[in-house]
C-alpha cells in the first residue's frame, strides 16, 4: 500500500484525511472507505490506522480492494490533482535521525581536515529532531536567517508500527510498518555556530523536515528486500535534484548501520511507539555541505524558489519549493 495523508483542495476547512494512492492518479479516501467496510477501526487519521496495528491493515486492504471493484463509496475516490499531500504523518509520535552511510560521514570530515572518527564503527548513533516541525511536498517556508547555507540532505525513514523496547537487531524488522523520503533541511551556519558547544544539532535543524510523498508498506518492497544477519538492507537507488539538475545519487542498501541495529540502539533501555519516525542519515553525496567540499559544487546553497527533488525508488519524489517568510511574532 502507498499511503498519505491529504487535504481537499475544495475544503476550505482544510481536513487532514488519510487516503491510499490508487491507480497511480487518484487518492482514496480511506475514513470514508473503512466506514462503508465490515472492519471497524479507528481511520480518523494515518497516525491511528497504523496504531491499529494488524486489524487496521486488514481495513486498508478492504478498502483498497472494494476501490478496485468499483464499491468505493461515493465521493471517495479523489483525482491526484484535485488534493494536497501532506507528510503522511504530519505530526509523528517523535523522529529521530541516524548517521548511517560511511561515505557521507568520511567525506564531511575528511573536507574539514579531519580523519575518520572510529566510534562510527562501533555503534549507530541518532538525535532528535523536532517532530513537530514536519512538512510534506510543497512550500519549505523559510526565515533569512535559515537561508545562511541553507542545505538538503537526501535520506530514507522507517516509521515504527508496532510498541517495542530492548528489541534485538535480528527482530526489528517486524516492527516497521513503512519507508518513506526524508529530507532533513539544514541551515549550516545556526548548525556550525551551536556545535562549537558541543550540542545539536538543534537551531540548524529544528525548523522544517519533509516527508513523503507517500508512506509504503514494508510488502511493496519485498523484491527489493535482503536479509542479513544485521538485519534487512533495502536496494532502492536514491537521487537528489536541484532546479532539475542532479546533484546525488545513492542507495539505501548502502546505508553501514540497517534499520534494525538504529532501533535496537533507540530501543536499548527506552520503548518505540507506532508513528516514531526513524531516519538513515544523509546518503554519500547526498548534501550541499559535501558536495561544496568535494568541489563538485561551487559554495551553492538553496535559496528562495529553488525547487529540490528527492526520489527513492519504489516510493517516489517529494519535491519542495523554497518560500522566504518575514519573521513575524506570532501568540
Amino acid at each position: 500500500m502507498k499511503l498519505v495523508t491529504f487535504v481537499a483542495l475544495s475544503d476550505s476547512r482544510n481536513t487532514e484525511i488519510p487516503g491510499a494512492l490508487v491507480e497511480g492518479d487518484r487518492v482514496l479516501d480511506l475514513t470514508a472507505a473503512i466506514e462503508a467496510g465490515t472492519k471497524k477501526v479507528d481511520a480518523s487519521s494515518l497516525l491511528r490506522l497504523i496504531e491499529g496495528g494488524d486489524l487496521a491493515k486488514e481495513a486498508m486492504r478492504e478498502a483498497i480492494a472494494a476501490h478496485t471493484k468499483g464499491q468505493a463509496p461515493v465521493g471517495a475516490v479523489h483525482a491526484l490533482a484535485n488534493v494536497a499531500l501532506l507528510s503522511p504523518l504530519p505530526r509523528p509520535t517523535s523522529m529521530r535521525d541516524g548517521y548511517a552511510f560511511r561515505q557521507h560521514v568520511e567525506t564531511a570530515r575528511r573536507n574539514r581536515g579531519l580523519e575518520m572518527i572510529p566510534e562510527f564503527d562501533q555503534f549507530p548513533v541518532f538525535y532528535f529532531t523536532n517532530h513537530q516541525a514536519v512538512v510534506g511536498p510543497g512550500a519549505l517556508r523559510v526565515l533569512p536567517r535559515h537561508l545562511e547555507k541553507l542545505d538538503f540532505e537526501l535520506e530514507a525513514a522507517i516509521v515504527i508500527g508496532k510498541t517495542g523496547r530492548n528489541i534485538p537487531a535480528n527482530r526489528a524488522d517486524e516492527m516497521i510498518f513503512g519507508m518513506t523520503i526524508m529530507n532533513d533541511f539544514s541551515a549550516r551556519t545556526l548548525q556550525m555556530e551551536e556545535m562549537k558547544l558541543n550540542l545539536g544539532p538543534a537551531k540548524g535543524k529544528d525548523f522544517a523536515t519533509a516527508l513523503g510523498p507517500v508512506l509504503v508498506t514494508m510488502d511493496e518492497l519485498a523484491a527489493k528486500t535482503k536479509k542479513t544477519p544485521n538485519g534487512n538492507q533495502f536496494d532502492l537507488a536514491m537521487t537528489a535534484r536541484l532546479n532539475g539538475k542532479e546533484l546525488s545519487r545513492g542507495n539505501v542498501k548502502d546505508m553501514n548501520w540497517t534499520f534494525a541495529q538504529i532501533m535496537e540502539r533507540a530501543s536499548y533501555g527506552v520503548t518505540l511507539y507506532p508513528g516514531d519516525v526513524i531516519g538513515s542519515g544523509t546518503c554519500g553525496t547526498g548534501c550541499l555541505l559535501e558536495l561544496n567540499g568535494s568541489k563538485i559544487t561551487d559554495n551553492l546553497w538553496m535559496k528562495p524558489k529553488d525547487v529540490i527533488e528527492l526520489e527513492i525508488e519504489g516510493i517516489g519524489k517529494l519535491t519542495n519549493d523554497v518560500v522566504l517568510e518575514e519573521a513575524k511574532p506570532e501568540m
